[in-house]
């Protein structure tokens, strides 16, 4: 009996240890240039991280909930780096999970304003 509950007991142990994703390749403060590797280089600027993690995973209500909850970011929309969240978010078609960056757009229309992307669209600015 001692056995089996010891062995419950460091089960539970080894399920509650939070999984160790590997960190954000672009830390905080770092611009970057906003570009989508689909076929459109348009990029969703998302409201929430939420809504970035759920679009990937190909949920939403509809159009106009997109539209509602993104701006879109012409390709070249520089930004910097607020904040990243790694391994969150996981596109419908591919095995591996992907960051949730959290950006502050520094040019275009919608300059100043603060949205959420996926780490596909983040590319390094080269000088």
């Amino acid at each position: 009996m001692l056995p089996r509950v010891l062995g419950a007991l460091a089960l539970l142990v080894v399920l509650s240890l939070p999984a160790l994703a590997a960190p954000c390749v672009l830390p905080s403060g770092k611009v970057v240039i906003l570009k989508s590797e689909d076929i459109d280089p348009d990029v969703f600027v998302w409201d929430s991280r939420q809504r970035v993690v759920d679009y990937a995973a190909g949920y939403w209500h509809d159009t106009h909930d997109v539209l509602n909850h993104s701006m879109l970011a012409k390709p070249g929309t520089r930004a910097v780096i607020v904040q990243c969240e790694p391994g969150i978010v996981r596109p419908k078609y591919v095995a591996d999970a992907r960051d949730a960056v959290g950006i502050r757009l520094v040019n275009g229309p919608n300059r100043g304003r603060y949205g959420w992307v996926n780490s596909q669209d983040v590319h390094e600015l080269v000088r």
